[in-house]
């Protein structure tokens, strides 16, 4: 038995659109929902980023002489489609274009991502987001006319990032849900919604190129928080209704059968059309991609009777004492990603692929390296965890992606929350002069990457460290 990894493994970086770009009023591109939330005292607003819009050379950059070879990015759909009526924006794609060009010649394979929750504000005002099935087709025509312009270069899709979200209380957020109660059946349309608009897109791809797509889902591990057997019933319920139903949908083109008694038993809406089968039998997926960054444990009795499972976390989640705690509040588990990687391998013998996994830390450049030894430590134990999962459980993963791994806002837009091996100088507020600077993670990451995983040792750093291109 070796315990190398294979010579093809990915190691990269993921971020979305907003959280990158800039630019937001540039070269004809579109409002999203993102474009009209104004700062407040704790976070930025969505204009600027790291101004990637006319950075990304240089960025590309620091990420070949890290040795990354796999990026995923988000095309903004309101970039390229400023309406989302199909009208396209040339100058909008142009930029993608090169965008694929410059990680090519790095030898730097990407991956697109169709959708970061930044629905054009457009769509949002006019239907309420996903929670209307017009929607569905102007996604699925942006979607499709990405994949006919890039297909040829780009080989690795996924549609809806996260995908299992639209299941929980955020996806009234992330939908382009503007208006309503927020109720059950509006829940559960909008999920079926996005999974009708995501076979849309994979049953094109599967049917007209040799591109690879797969369903993504934000994957945290949820233990009882006793063993009493009803948080032990709680926490499997979680994970059939938030993730092992989408699993179903990706994998077999079905949903849950547990899911599915229980809408028909609540009598739940959520707009199943007969000829929605027809859409979904036909989806199937090359690989699983999914985010981790912790994990949950539920506590029944918090959880107020009657509470569709989909919401349990809202009311019973519990801290884990046996857990070490971010200073942002998420409880740091590597076990729980082994054992996700494992049992969904187990269940469904499609490679896996984490594409976000890292640790928000507050940091501030005062001249010398940043020394995140936290972050080191967490990305340490992570890779070591998948690593098991391939060389003692049997798992297929096909490469491992770090979240926003040069500075980038956080998703609710604190710009203090970072997750890079490298530092963007500037604050929610102060846009400064957006200088990137390496942190000790950064050389850290490099030498694991140039010994493909194989060595995740504290080395003597100093000697390591080469300028980059």
């Amino acid at each position: 038995m070796t315990n190398k990894l294979p010579k093809d493994f990915f190691w990269g970086n993921s971020t979305s659109s907003m959280q990158t770009e800039g630019a937001w009023n540039l070269d004809g591109k579109g409002k999203s929902v993102y474009d009209v939330r104004p700062a407040t005292n704790s976070t930025s607003d969505w204009k600027d980023g790291i101004d990637e819009y006319h950075r990304f050379e240089e960025d590309f950059d620091l990420m070949a002489s890290q040795g990354m070879n796999f990026y995923r990015f988000q095309i903004s759909w309101s970039r390229v489609d400023p309406e989302g009526n199909g009208n396209f924006n040339e100058k909008g794609i142009e930029f993608y274009s090169k965008m694929i060009d410059a990680l090519l010649k790095r030898n730097i394979t990407p991956m697109i991502c169709l959708y970061h929750f930044d629905m054009p504000l457009a769509l949002a005002q006019k239907y309420n987001g996903f929670l209307s099935r017009p929607v569905v087709q102007a996604f699925v025509r942006y979607g499709i006319e990405m994949v006919k312009r890039f297909g040829n270069r780009v080989k690795y899709w996924i549609t809806f990032n996260e995908q299992n979200l639209y299941h929980t209380s955020e996806a009234f957020d992330i939908s382009g849900y503007l208006k309503g109660d927020k109720t059950i059946d509006e829940l559960y349309q909008i999920s079926h919604h996005v999974m009708l608009a995501h076979a849309g897109v994979a049953n094109f791809i599967h049917e007209h190129t040799d591109c690879q797509i797969g369903g993504m889902l934000a994957y945290s591990e949820v233990y009882p928080a006793t063993s009493n057997p009803q948080d032990v019933l709680y926490a499997r319920k979680i994970d059939e209704f938030l993730n092992r139903n989408l699993l179903d949908a990706f994998i077999y083109g079905r949903y849950s059968h547990e899911v599915m008694t229980y809408v028909k038993n609540h009598k739940i809406e959520m707009d199943y059309q007969l000829n929605d089968d027809e859409a979904l039998i036909q989806v199937s997926s090359d690989f699983i991609a999914f985010s981790y960054y912790r994990s949950e444990t539920i506590d029944s009795t918090k959880v107020p009777r009657n509470t569709v499972p989909n919401l349990y976390l809202d009311y019973g989640s519990k801290e884990n004492p046996y857990l070490e705690t971010s200073e942002y509040g998420w409880q740091i588990d590597p076990a729980g990603f082994r054992d996700i990687l494992a049992k969904v391998y187990n269940e469904y013998s499609v490679p896996m692929f984490p594409i976000e996994n890292g640790l928000g830390m507050s940091e501030e450049y005062k001249g010398q390296e940043i020394q995140d030894d936290g972050r080191i430590n967490y990305m340490r134990d992570h890779i070591q965890a998948m690593k098991d999962a391939i060389f003692e459980d049997g798992v297929e993963v096909l490469g491992y992606l770090g979240w926003g791994l040069i500075d980038i806002p956080s998703s609710s837009g604190n710009v203090d929350k970072r997750y890079g091996t490298v530092y963007v100088n500037r604050t929610n507020h102060d846009l400064k002069d957006m200088e990137r600077i390496p942190k000790k993670s950064y050389w850290w990451l490099k030498q694991v990457i140039e010994s493909n995983g194989e060595n995740l040792d504290d080395l003597d750093l100093e000697t390591e460290k080469t300028q980059y291109a």
